[in-house]
């Protein structure tokens, strides 16, 4: 089993910054690529950001120069630093690790004010 827990959401202005943690722990399995995803209010949930096990990274375009992945397999802690966060920014952000089966934390909130 495959546990994730992430930390380091919460209330932030337009403009601020966010570091968001993952821990993995359990027993050892392959993981292939690690990611956040992210849902805002009534929206479903978006993929934002993607890490393999060899550190080829992915965004999607709309935090693309304000948001980088790091960390993932094969270590235990995956990290997203978020810069000049938006409004639009706002969601529950959820930790995902991918191998032989999918796992999901159970995300942390962040907030975005104007």
């Amino acid at each position: 089993q495959v546990t994730l827990v992430e930390s380091g959401g919460g209330l932030v202005q337009a403009g601020g910054s966010l570091t968001l943690t993952c821990k993995r722990t359990g027993v050892a399995v392959r993981i292939n690529t690690m990611a956040w995803y992210r849902q805002a209010p009534g929206k479903q949930r978006e993929l934002v950001a993607t890490i393999s096990s060899v550190g080829g990274t992915n965004y999607v375009d709309s935090v693309k120069g304000r948001f980088t992945i790091s960390g993932g397999s094969p270590g235990n802690t995956l990290y997203l630093q978020m810069n000049n966060l938006k409004p639009e920014d706002t969601g529950v952000y959820y930790c995902q690790a991918a191998g032989g089966f999918e796992y999901w934390g159970k995300g942390t909130l962040v907030t975005v004010s104007s």
